[in-house]
């Protein structure tokens, strides 16, 4: 089969087309034919290499896809050959403490499928059959590769972690990415007020066609004086951070009191200085969040499907142009999912 992979770690030179053998299922498992995948920041970090992550090379990048059952473990008969899915690239034990509360993201050996096993960015993939949803009805293969990863995050970031209510006010930084449009998609859906940033005049003008109520572009503006001008001296309910060290200071200017500050990535820097009298005398929640549980991605799909939500493409390329798609994200100029047509 044909994939994309890395032999070791490094810039986008490291990464190549390949011919591998087909990866056959083990006991519990589904191999998937994979029809389309979709970038996220966390295949150039692994590209790069992690502190404290050793892979086996060559390794297979990619977290999401979609596809068809190609073959399935004698055991495994949630699914047939030739069901049409999409995967939950979050892997968990399934046995430890937090996975038995349901909490699978939690769980104490939680790993992500081309991070810590072969990725999607290939023909074939395995994946645990516990991994494995039908897609939705109303998605085409491509945009159900841009669901997983992003928007099981921002689920779990608003309704979980934030426990969001119609008409309570959301912040997003960022507007372009994956998660943040994700974010917006779903807070929309949920009755929410957006506020979304970005340093793109266009990104935002794009925002606000698909229902950011306001838009800041951040190199023009004071953040912050701009959400309490908004919220008339209020603050934001809720923030949902992927950007980190850049946005940390303006999250506890901006949040109301007893406001929430969701955080899923570091993308500008994980180290920030913390005001910690606005933590405190504003009653200030601060949580970290990360993907999700089984039962956010049902609950993320359910929402998807009820709504017709389409998730926003931002370019499609063949397997064989990923170094393109890849500097596309890496130059970050991006509108939505970058998506991989793998039956091409």
């Amino acid at each position: 089969m044909k994939a994309v992979v890395i032999k070791e770690h490094g810039e986008l030179g490291k990464v190549n087309l390949a011919e591998l053998d087909k990866p056959e299922p083990q006991a519990g498992e589904v191999l998937i034919e994979v029809r389309a995948a979709a970038l996220n920041h966390l295949d150039i970090w692994v590209r790069k290499g992690r502190p404290g992550a050793k892979l086996s090379m060559p390794h297979i990048l990619g977290s999401d896809a979609a596809g068809i059952v190609s073959e399935t473990d004698d055991g495994t008969n949630d699914f047939a050959v030739g069901d049409e899915v999409i995967i939950n690239p979050g892997l968990s034990c399934r046995k430890c403490e937090f996975c038995r509360l349901g909490q699978h993201s939690q769980c104490v050996s939680f790993g992500i499928v081309g991070l810590n096993c072969l990725g999607t960015f290939a023909e074939y993939v395995v994946v645990p059959a516990g991994n494995v949803y039908p897609r939705p009805a109303h998605l085409g293969f491509k945009q159900a590769a841009a669901l997983p990863l992003a928007y099981v995050t921002a689920w779990r970031m608003l309704m979980t972690r934030g426990q969001l209510q119609p008409g309570q006010t959301v912040l997003i930084h960022g507007i372009g990415g994956g998660v943040a449009l994700a974010a917006l998609q779903l807070a929309k859906l949920a009755g929410a007020v957006v506020l979304v940033t970005s340093s793109s005049n266009e990104k935002l003008s794009w925002a606000e066609q698909i229902g950011a109520n306001h838009i800041i572009n951040y190199k023009d503006n004071d953040v912050a004086g701009v959400v309490k001008d908004v919220t008339a001296g209020r603050g934001v309910d809720i923030v949902v951070d992927s950007v980190g060290a850049a946005t940390w200071p303006i999250d506890l200017m901006v949040l109301k009191k007893g406001g929430k500050v969701v955080l899923c990535g570091v993308t500008s820097g994980q180290k920030a200085e913390t005001n910690l009298q606005a933590v405190y005398w504003n009653q200030l929640t601060i949580m970290g969040s990360t993907m999700g549980s089984d039962d956010d991605f049902r609950g993320m799909l359910a929402a998807v499907s009820a709504a017709k939500l389409k998730p926003v493409i931002d370019s499609v390329f063949p397997l064989d142009r990923v170094r393109d798609a890849m500097a596309r994200m890496e130059q970050g100029v991006q509108f939505g999912k970058i998506v991989l047509d793998v039956a091409e």
